[in-house]
């Protein structure tokens, strides 16, 4: 395949858990003219020989050392022999229409230059938990979107290679927040849309490096919004963020989170408060002195109408 019509572009560190049902999702598109560019970055698990047993010679595999998400997207950019970029994550799974519908959307509309979705939240496991909405799907309404709101799923999102590509790809010193940066920068300039149909799932899980807002230190939330709101990034403050992250992101951390969100989600989400209490349980078991978790607890006896006005008025605080 020397000119495919997309490029599907998958970062991948240590995916060996979910890579394969990922793969065999991108596989499965009824839209078949594309590349499946997956860029590890410096795995040490079985990640790599994961992706070599697929014999599709769709698939492209490109591997460097270990330098971080926004890395590998750069490489991949820069490799990419397509002009649109389809986003996607090592650990979600495409739906078999996402490519079609949004190739589809682009090329019907090219005034766009960047179409995100909604998606389905599933669990490590696979197990439903939420479908969730952007909160902007017009232009317009994305473009109205405060500095601290992402505006898209960053695996749903499917855009034109060299948008982004001219306004400098993916800035490194945005540590974990590579694609918010990104769009608070170039949406200024650009039309963009998120279709409210659900494309892909994607998959919460303990071992992503994204973890719930509220279990970052407030050094790191600070840096964070103080660079979106100005839109520039020093490379001291994103070694800064490095720092602080990695000081809070050990593995007993992310696992903490991970059951917290899942505890949220099924209570403001999806009502589902046996659920709820099962997973805030378990994060209290992990990190019993956070108090946020006792009242996540306590909330999950709430009836679902008093739920909701929590979230109104400031349910994050959980």
């Amino acid at each position: 395949m020397n000119d495919p019509k997309v490029t599907v572009l998958m970062p991948a560190y240590n995916a060996e858990k979910y890579i394969g049902e990922a793969i065999a999702s991108v596989l499965a598109q009824s839209f078949t003219d594309f590349e499946l560019l997956i860029v590890n970055d410096g795995s040490t698990d079985e990640t790599k020989n994961v992706v070599r047993s697929f014999s599709d010679p769709r698939i492209v595999l490109i591997s460097q050392d270990n330098k971080g998400v926004a890395s590998a997207l750069n490489l991949g950019l820069s490799l990419a022999r397509a002009p649109f970029i389809a986003r996607f994550d090592a650990d979600d799974i495409c739906f078999t229409n996402r490519l079609k519908v949004q190739y589809d959307f682009i090329t019907t509309y090219p005034e766009y230059s960047v179409v995100g979705s909604a998606a389905d939240y599933v669990d490590a496991d696979g197990h439903f938990i939420f479908t969730h909405h952007p909160q902007g799907h017009l232009n317009e309404e994305i473009q109205q979107l405060k500095y601290s709101v992402c505006p898209f799923i960053h695996s749903s999102v499917f855009y034109k290679k060299e948008v982004v590509i001219n306004n400098g790809g993916y800035n490194e010193h945005a540590y974990t927040y590579e694609d918010h940066f990104l769009w608070v920068n170039i949406l200024k300039n650009e039309k963009a849309c998120n279709l409210s149909q659900a494309l892909i799932k994607v998959r919460l899980n303990p071992e992503s490096i994204t973890i719930d807002e509220k279990w970052h230190s407030r050094k790191f939330r600070l840096i964070k919004y103080s660079t979106l709101k100005n839109r520039s990034i020093t490379e001291a403050e994103g070694q800064e963020l490095y720092q602080v992250s990695e000081k809070h992101s050990s593995p007993k951390i992310k696992e903490g989170a991970y059951y917290a969100l899942c505890s949220k989600k099924f209570l403001v989400n999806n009502y589902q408060p046996e659920k709820a209490r099962l997973n805030v349980v378990r994060a209290i078991s992990l990190h019993p002195l956070r108090f946020d978790n006792y009242l996540l607890y306590m909330a999950s006896f709430f009836p679902e109408r008093v739920i909701g006005w929590l979230h109104k008025i400031n349910f994050n605080k959980f």
